[in-house]
């Protein structure tokens, strides 16, 4: 069953182009609604009436028209084409789905004096908006020149422009003489003396600095030195000693022996103690001294030989032990004897005086260890 679609009327504002009036249609299951516009018809919105009679299903809006191409195809009655197109053409406008997709937007035109059929493939009833359009309502106007009908050539006709370029036969000849009178006004100017440029004069100390003073020699960058002057005002040049180039093999060498001195006064600035423990004093303390039975807090970073470090405590509560009474290594408790309040040393531990051949974790057996300690507190 087929019906003409009625569309209720409204006023409505487009942004984008000129909108007429708005349109709405109510589409029922079981109806084809056929419509032939007026005018050019934009269909913006479809949405399921508010009674719906499947509240869980879906329903499917289905679109038909007339092929383009078979209106073509009909207005060339002279070609014959075996393959021609069909003649109508049905699409899908949306499928809405109660309590999911209860409403859809669209972009769909359908132009003036065209027939458009739409069917729903449901149970529950669709209703479509839209409104008339004008989509020629932003173009620019014809211009004036384009409806006369003026053709490219004469729209440029250039018949009735002035030109500079042009200059007529009379007016050449004394241009001519201009030439002739300006080639002879060369020829005196080169017969003539050319006159000698006069230089702006420089003020009396300046020349007196000039007579006087001898062009120096060109210096390189490391010949370069400060001028100062005398009594008398001249600039007296300053000797520059020439530093021999040096070999580069002679200075690594001596880099070399600097480093091996270097490491022998740092290797003699360790005092060996019992069991063969080396301490360095970096930085002196002073105030109360530790001794045996003394409590102390310290400060430490452990190394290994390789400079791996296996322990530290260099922030928040410090390390607290008993000095002399076993609670560390033996090397701790040579080592930090006689160290003061804010000093700082360096424990080397050698492996009887350290863990000796046990395995502690990050400490290989028969390590020698190196301890950078701080003395904190000493009770």
């Amino acid at each position: 069953m087929t019906a003409v679609a009625v569309w209720q009327v409204c006023l409505c504002f487009n942004p984008c182009y000129i909108s007429f009036f708005c349109r709405s249609i109510v589409l029922t299951p079981g109806l084809k609604e056929t419509i032939v516009p007026q005018a050019d018809l934009q269909i913006k919105n479809a949405a399921l009436a508010e009674k719906l009679s499947d509240e869980s299903g879906r329903t499917t809006v289905k679109l038909t028209y007339i092929n383009p191409a078979k209106i073509d195809d009909e207005e060339e009655e002279d070609e014959v084409d075996q393959n021609s197109p069909e003649s109508e053409i049905t699409t899908v406008l949306c499928s809405l789905t109660a309590g999911k997709i209860e409403q859809s937007a669209c972009d769909l035109i359908l132009e003036s004096d065209e027939e458009y059929t739409f069917e729903l493939i449901g149970k529950n009833a669709v209703y479509l908006y839209g409104n008339y359009i004008d989509q020629n309502a932003n173009q620019p106007p014809y211009d004036s020149d384009m409806e006369s009908g003026m053709g490219d050539e004469e729209a440029y006709n250039l018949d009735d422009v002035s030109s500079d370029v042009e200059v007529h036969p009379d007016d050449l000849q004394g241009l001519e003489d201009d030439a002739e009178r300006y080639e002879e006004l060369s020829d005196l100017a080169e017969d003539e003396p050319k006159a000698e440029k006069h230089k702006p004069s420089k003020r009396p100390h300046d020349d007196a600095m000039d007579t006087e003073e001898q062009p120096a020699e060109k210096v390189s960058k490391k010949q370069k030195a400060k001028k100062q002057k005398g009594e008398d005002g001249k600039a007296i040049p300053v000797a520059v000693e020439e530093k021999a180039a040096e070999p580069k093999g002679e200075k690594e060498e001596e880099k070399k022996a600097d480093k091996k001195e270097k490491k022998k006064q740092k290797a003699r600035s360790y005092k060996e103690l019992t069991g063969g423990v080396k301490i360095r004093d970096v930085k002196t303390g002073d105030g109360k001294t530790a001794k045996n039975g003394a409590k102390v807090s310290m400060r430490y970073i452990g190394k290994l030989q390789d400079g791996k470090i296996f322990d530290q405590n260099v922030k928040g509560k410090p390390f607290t032990f008993k000095l002399g009474g076993g609670d560390v290594i033996k090397g701790w408790d040579v080592g930090v004897a006689g160290m003061q309040i804010g000093g700082e040393r360096e424990i080397v531990v050698p492996p009887a005086m350290g863990y000796g051949a046990r395995k502690m974790s990050d400490i290989p057996a028969n390590s020698t260890l190196t301890f950078e300690v701080k003395c904190l507190e000493i009770k």
